[in-house]
């Protein structure tokens, strides 16, 4: 399964939803999705968005953990 990691990027970066919203053109809901991991797809073009907000590569923002070891 891929779990997203935008909350440690954005951690990281000292980012609100909000601030990421307006640097990437992504919207505050999608944010707010994928931030909570509450996603089964993402568009290329918002990946694009964020990894130029956050200056970071698609892998920073999520990673694949086998199903068993999954909490």
């Amino acid at each position: 399964m891929i779990e997203w990691r935008l909350h440690i990027k954005m951690a990281e970066k000292r980012m609100r939803m909000t601030d990421l919203a307006k640097a990437s053109g992504v919207s505050r809901v999608t944010i707010h999705r994928l931030y909570k991991g509450d996603v089964t797809g993402v568009e290329m073009e918002t990946l694009n968005r964020l990894c130029k907000a956050l200056e970071c590569q698609p892998g920073d923002l999520m990673v694949y953990v086998p199903d068993k070891e999954r909490l």
